[in-house]
């Protein structure tokens, strides 16, 4: 591979659901592949962290249940693995500020940042502390979870990444970048501009993280339920008012399309802020779903009854 673009190096931050998976599946590619080039490394922290430098990940994917995969180093932070040419960025929402605080000290021009973050603001939050490399605005599509220290399972049949060009970096030329994810196994579709893919994603995520965690029941659960189903259509309107005030045209299918993606689901696919909550961590993605469609509400003058009232319950609940 060659370019001003070459990939090399890749670091995977933040080894939970959705970067074990990404991370599991580079560095089985690597093993497999017998490949010398490329390196992967994880940035994990805890418990997960010590089991991986031990042991390695057990990933459990379609395909393959109990695979043990080995980065070329895992640590704590980026400082002691080589500056990244390409980096997944796989934190939650609420721990992406101490992230981008750790990436600054170890990343240069034409690193590549894919962040796979919920949330319709992450690009903007990643260019307020980060200047000199390229983001790629990006969403993802996979259910998967910490299955235990160093373990993480993949729910779903599919896993994909939609990403745009940065805007600061139009020029920037997928190729060389697409058939490294080709040959990792890791399915990414590339578009110019990916802000519908974003808000069309955060339409699923954001409208049944609430009602999931509200009402108890899983992402299927929720989509087979008349009731459950009837408060996530009213918080996709929400957020489908609130994008349009924003000049983000969504299609007519964006609401549909987002309950066949729930209906596709299954009923064991749980939301990451329904886990947080069940397990009662005060620290959890609420702000991003709740606390944010409020926000963008009042801001732009669209009412978010429903929105308001899940979210309201939730938070009485986790205070008793």
């Amino acid at each position: 591979m060659t370019g001003r673009n070459r990939i090399e190096n890749i670091c995977i931050f933040g080894i939970g659901g959705i970067g074990g998976v990404f991370g599991g599946m580079i560095a089985k590619t690597i093993d497999e592949k017998s490949d010398s080039y490329h390196k992967v490394y994880f940035i994990a922290r805890g418990g997960h962290l010590d089991r991986i430098r031990s042991e390695g990940l057990l990933l459990n994917i379609p395909g393959y249940n109990g695979l043990l995969c080995k980065p070329a180093l895992a640590a704590g932070n980026m400082e002691i693995i080589p500056t990244p040419d390409l980096i997944f960025l796989c934190v939650k929402g609420y721990d992406l500020d101490d992230a981008l605080d750790s990436i600054a000290k170890n990343i240069k021009e034409d690193t590549v940042i894919i962040p796979l973050l919920n949330g319709v603001d992450i690009y903007k939050r990643i260019r307020r502390k980060l200047k000199n490399c390229i983001v790629l605005p990006s969403c993802v599509y996979i259910g998967a979870h910490i299955e235990g220290v160093g373990e993480v399972t993949q729910d779903t049949d599919y896993a994909r990444i939609v990403s745009g060009r940065d805007p600061e970096h139009k020029d920037y030329d997928f190729g060389e970048l697409g058939a490294l994810l080709d040959y990792m196994g890791i399915n990414c579709i590339f578009r110019d501009d990916a802000s519908d893919s974003i808000w069309e994603k955060y339409l699923f995520i954001a409208s049944f993280s609430l009602v999931t965690a509200w009402s108890g029941r899983s992402i299927g659960g929720v989509a087979a339920d008349p009731e459950l189903r009837a408060m996530a259509e009213d918080i996709i309107g929400e957020i489908i008012a609130i994008a349009f005030k924003n000049g983000v045209k969504l299609p007519a299918s964006a609401a549909e399309k987002t309950m066949d993606i729930a209906r596709g689901m299954g009923n064991n696919v749980k939301t990451s802020y329904q886990r947080d909550i069940e397990s009662g961590k005060l620290k959890n993605e609420g702000e991003l779903f709740g606390g944010t469609i409020i926000r963008m509400g009042i801001e732009c003058g669209v009412d978010t009854a429903v929105t308001s009232r899940l979210y309201r319950d939730i938070q009485k609940r986790m205070v008793n």
